[in-house]
């Protein structure tokens, strides 16, 4: 269902390009982007679970902790449902735990 795509800052998990998903962009912070070796992803999915499901699928066990413990904006507005649907060019952040206060 996922594939790699390479980019100018590493390799990212993208879905399959012959589904009608919505295609969106994807900044990973902090943490997240340590582990992926990105900060940017470009991706297809319909809700923000598939949307998850797709960057965990070819991440590496500590990456994908990282995305199950993370929180997301989605253009820019705090994201809890993870049934939210999504549209062509939204922008999900991923922010992982941050320490200190």
């Amino acid at each position: 269902m996922t594939s790699i795509e390479p980019t100018s800052t590493g390799t990212i998990p993208v879905a399959d390009p012959t589904t009608d998903a919505p295609r969106i962009s994807v900044r990973l912070f902090a943490g997240a982007a340590a582990e992926y070796g990105a900060d940017e992803a470009a991706l297809q999915a319909r809700t923000l679970q598939e949307a998850i499901d797709a960057l965990e699928a070819d991440a590496s066990a500590a990456a994908a902790r990282v995305i199950g413990r993370s929180s997301f904006l989605l253009n820019a507005v705090a994201c809890t449902d993870r049934e939210q649907s999504l549209t062509d060019g939204d922008r999900l952040d991923v922010l992982p735990p941050f320490a200190g206060g």
